[in-house]
């Protein structure tokens, strides 16, 4: 009976070493304690948000299999040998992280960069203004949909996006259905490119884009999300700017910003998409560093 009893006897002993471990742990807590794991864990949360979706988490995943691999074969084997090579090679690998993810760490420190930026906007006629562009935006977008018309259509935020403006043609002009149309028509000398709207202006037409590095498109089998797909997640990448897309395969509407793409998105769910985005902007409002740099935190924030 000795056999039955002595596994209960060793759990019993487990469980007893892990409450008296915990108990040890608690005696101790004190909100110094308390405050330095949550900003461990806001840190390591915010990495791992940052590289969401990205080529950075497949290599991320790999390294930590590789490491938990390495650990648990030295802590079963005595390996001397391959334990010197080991410790010799990890310092190594540990100055090359910053070049393995050199776009993701150029990407926070860009948004720490514009951490606390202040907007001021008039408030007066800018309710109108949004109405008039976001009829214009809808209008077009579905003439260009049914036509099965290819476009981009680029729209600034908080971010300055004079770098990308000044890679097109300058327009400054009033935003109509019509002008959309006309550049995105086939063949026409403006169409290859992205149309940038900033204060409710066209700014600039056949704008070249920065394309994506995430790998959210290469994984997709669908053969229709091309350059502008990956054109549109590279500016939501690099600003905050939101892009509209129209594929010229079948006419899908889809929306790009901050480093997510919707896809499939009905002409009502996009102009509610566009007033949202449009309507934060009419406000006299400063841009903190939390909201800049954890932008999830604030998606239901009423402003």
């Amino acid at each position: 009976m000795g056999w039955i009893f002595q596994p209960i006897f060793i759990l019993t002993i487990l469980v007893t070493n892990l409450f008296s471990d915990l108990l040890f742990f608690f005696e101790r807590l004190n909100w110094l304690s308390l405050l330095d794991i949550f900003l461990v864990t806001l840190i390591f949360f915010a990495l791992l948000y940052m590289i969401r979706d990205t080529q950075a988490m497949a290599l991320l995943r790999g390294v930590l299999l590789l490491v938990v691999f390495i650990l648990f074969l030295t802590s079963l084997v005595n390996l001397p040998a391959f334990s010197w090579l080991i410790n010799a090679t990890l310092p190594a690998l540990l100055f090359a992280v910053p070049v393995l993810f050199a776009p993701e760490i150029r990407r926070a420190l860009e948004r720490i960069g514009r951490a606390g930026l202040i907007i001021s906007i008039n408030k007066q006629n800018t309710e109108d203004q949004i109405e008039k562009t976001v009829a214009s935006l809808i209008s077009a977008t579905a003439r260009l949909s049914a036509r099965q018309h290819g476009a981009l259509i680029v729209l600034q935020r908080f971010d300055n996006l004079e770098s990308f403006i000044e890679t097109g043609v300058r327009m400054d002009a009033s935003i109509t259905p019509e002008i959309l149309l006309q550049i995105f028509y086939p063949n026409t000398p403006l169409h290859d490119g992205a149309v940038i709207i900033t204060s409710f202006r066209l700014a600039s037409a056949s704008a070249i884009m920065p394309l994506s590095s995430s790998g959210i498109l290469t994984n997709s089998p669908e053969r229709e999300m091309g350059l502008r797909h990956r054109a549109a997640l590279g500016i939501s990448e690099e600003s905050d700017a939101l892009a509209l897309v129209i594929s010229e395969e079948n006419g899908d509407i889809s929306v790009a910003q901050s480093g997510r793409i919707i896809r499939q998105l009905s002409i009502g769910r996009l102009e509610n998409i566009l007033l949202a985005f449009y309507r934060p902007a009419g406000m006299t409002r400063s841009v903190g560093f939390f909201e800049r740099f954890f932008p999830f935190l604030f998606r239901g924030k009423k402003e």
